[in-house]
């Protein structure tokens, strides 16, 4: 499927705010989705994925002392195919920078963070996901609790590492949870494809909220988009709301 359009409205009914499922999730801790002990890899199919998936749990996780692994797919360069603002060179730089600023503001602990960044060409990853499976089998270890987006998430890349982290996994017996991004903001119709039975919602509180927030505005250059050249923003006004909302939602 592909994602619906979000480049400006933000009151249209999509899923995340007109779904009646979405208030009857079980809640789960963050002691159960990750047990005392187990090492928690978010696997980030573009820089900012991090964020907008669980920058909420990556700072529960911090705050619980549990040892964290940060795989970042791709370095997010093809972002702004066309533009001059936005070159590739330009942001094959600019875009790992952002994430280092984005981590900082959740308040990772940037000098212990394991940060492994693969070098893959975004756009194509489903070109290449029995190399991504390998990629990502080397950086497992059996009991590892992985985090990463749904693999029927409606955007290629997405799709791509979602399937390729679950064979990981199960290749080297860690557990896998997936992070729905943007089918949130499919219409309502659309809403029975969600895996309710597979939801477990995670509670946050204020100042998470607001640090995930903040953090997500350091993608700057994902803020704008360049409208002469048909590119929408990356992160749109949509969902910089739907981050403020108290919880995050695993599929388990």
């Amino acid at each position: 499927m592909k994602p619906v359009s979000i480049s400006e409205n933000s009151l249209s009914a999509q899923i995340w705010n007109s779904a009646p499922q979405l208030d009857n999730i079980p809640v789960i801790n963050t002691e159960t989705l990750v047990p005392a002990g187990a090492r928690a890899v978010v696997i980030a199919p573009h820089p900012g994925d991090e964020v907008v998936t669980c920058g909420g749990l990556l700072q529960l996780l911090c705050s619980l002392g549990h040892p964290l692994q940060l795989i970042s797919i791709t370095d997010g360069s093809a972002s702004h195919p066309g533009s001059r603002q936005w070159s590739e060179k330009r942001l094959s730089v600019f875009r790992p920078q952002e994430s280092v600023e984005a981590l900082r503001r959740l308040g990772l602990p940037m000098h212990s963070l394991k940060w492994i960044r693969g070098g893959f060409t975004d756009n194509a990853l489903d070109e290449r996901e029995s190399e991504l499976t390998q990629f990502i089998v080397r950086y497992l270890r059996p009991g590892d609790v992985v985090f990463t987006t749904w693999r029927e998430d409606g955007n290629v890349d997405h799709d791509a590492v979602g399937r390729a982290s679950a064979r990981a996994a199960a290749l080297v017996g860690a557990t896998l949870n997936e992070i729905p991004v943007w089918s949130w903001h499919w219409p309502m119709r659309d809403h029975g494809l969600i895996p309710w039975h597979r939801a477990r919602k995670l509670r946050l509180d204020t100042w998470t909220v607001a640090r995930k927030s903040h953090a997500t505005h350091a993608y700057a250059s994902q803020l704008d988009g360049e409208p002469a050249i048909g590119i929408a923003p990356l992160l749109p006004r949509v969902i910089l709301e739907r981050m403020r909302l108290p919880y995050e939602i695993v599929f388990v």
